[in-house]
């Protein structure tokens, strides 16, 4: 379910403050499989997700425009005593 952590400036600082850990997940999961995944390969125990899907861009090369695709980003909530190492 989830594809990639997604380590930058703006989520390491949520990470630090909020206990919040963006990861960039399958288009198709819900937030009860990406709460599952995360609590088996960090173990730890997460509070709440949310998931946004992002939409891709326009990219231009040369006289060609296409589009990057689109994905679905997760942002999971930690529980106070849990932190992962990896942020």
């Amino acid at each position: 379910m989830i594809v990639r952590p997604l380590v930058t400036e703006q989520g390491m600082h949520f990470a630090n403050a909020k206990g919040a850990y963006s990861f960039e997940v399958n288009r198709k999961a819900n937030k009860t499989q990406v709460k599952n995944a995360v609590e088996r390969i960090y173990g730890v125990k997460v509070d709440k997700v949310r998931t946004a899907n992002r939409k891709g861009k326009h990219r231009r090369r040369g006289r060609t425009i296409g589009m990057t695709s689109s994905w679905k980003k997760a942002v999971v909530y930690l529980q106070p005593d849990y932190h992962i190492d990896l942020f």
